[in-house]
């Protein structure tokens, strides 16, 4: 953190190419491979491999976006994985350069370095109200760090304001030293799309932007920080219709059902949607077999 981002950087396919020019001409790769092949299995005792299990038949795979761009590019790998996994269908999108979001049934939106992109966030502005407008026909959005401060109104660098998605009325504040930095534990106590209450979630978190003029008793925050800063007074966890943003970055071993919680989501927007085009009846009962209304903020269970 604080230096360049490959995607940033001109030099960063070359060195990628460089090294593997010298492993090839040093490395006995097939030898290694199969002395790897012969090696006992790493067992991880709370690791739950069933998470991993796919339900979803490829039919009826729900779309779930994720922005990767040289704005938004931090994303655990095992977390892309385990949503392939689980049944999901990856959309990779750029809120820089595609003029609206594509269409998906859920949306991923991890850290990144909004602030150094801030004007070139700005100036696309048929992304931004296309995300806006998804938001509020119920699309399920998980965003961290640099993702919630793109679902801002306004982020603010070096005294320069710059519009933002809009989807929280807030705005976010550069400062010159980290404002939270560290490991978190996040203790789950107000109802949410993603998370029941009483589950307590391991991440970190890393940001130096900060919210100038929040409002005490405006927005539902759905987590209480344990350990880190969070966004406001001990709080974190921003929540409005399907969307849930937090400055903590959440691994999927580390918060098991997250990965099945956006998939839930997505598969329950996805069914609704297709139900509102053929004008039938909206779909009021969820995978478990609950019933519940349309775009309900509450996580749904799955198998």
């Amino acid at each position: 953190m604080g230096l360049v981002p490959p995607r940033e950087h001109p030099g960063a396919a070359r060195a990628v190419d460089e090294a593997a020019r010298i492993v090839d001409r040093y490395v006995d790769v097939d030898r290694l491979w199969e002395i790897a092949q012969g090696a006992p299995a790493v067992c991880f005792d709370d690791l739950d491999r069933r998470e991993e299990e796919p339900f979803v038949c490829p039919s009826r795979q729900p779309r779930i976006g994720f922005i990767r761009d040289s704005a938004f590019w931090f994303y655990y790998p095992d977390n892309l994985e385990v949503l392939e996994k689980l049944g999901a269908s990856l959309v990779e999108c750029s809120a820089l350069n595609d003029r609206e979001l594509p269409p998906v049934d859920a949306l991923y939106i991890g850290g990144g370095f909004p602030e150094t992109h801030a004007a070139s966030l700005a100036a696309n502005a048929g992304f931004r109200k296309s995300l806006r407008e998804a938001v509020e026909t119920g699309l399920p959005v998980y965003a961290e760090c640099g993702g919630l401060m793109y679902l801002g109104k306004e982020l603010i660098v070096e005294e320069k304001t710059f519009p933002m998605a809009g989807v929280f009325p807030l705005r976010f504040v550069l400062d010159v030293s980290p404002q939270g930095h560290g490991y978190t534990i996040l203790e789950v106590d107000t109802p949410n799309p993603y998370f029941p209450t009483g589950e307590i979630l391991h991440g970190h978190e890393f940001h130096y932007s900060h919210i100038p003029d929040w409002e005490e008793g405006r927005f539902t925050l759905a987590f209480n920080v344990r350990r880190g800063h969070g966004i406001h007074g001990k709080r974190d966890g921003l929540c409005h219709k399907n969307v849930l943003a937090t400055y903590s970055h959440l691994h999927a071993v580390g918060a098991k059902g997250w990965a099945k919680a956006l998939l839930g989501q997505a598969i329950y927007y996805k069914r609704n949607m297709l139900s509102e085009q053929s004008n039938e009846a909206p779909v009021v009962t969820d995978i478990s077999g609950t019933s519940r209304r349309a775009f309900s903020p509450e996580p749904i269970s799955l198998p």
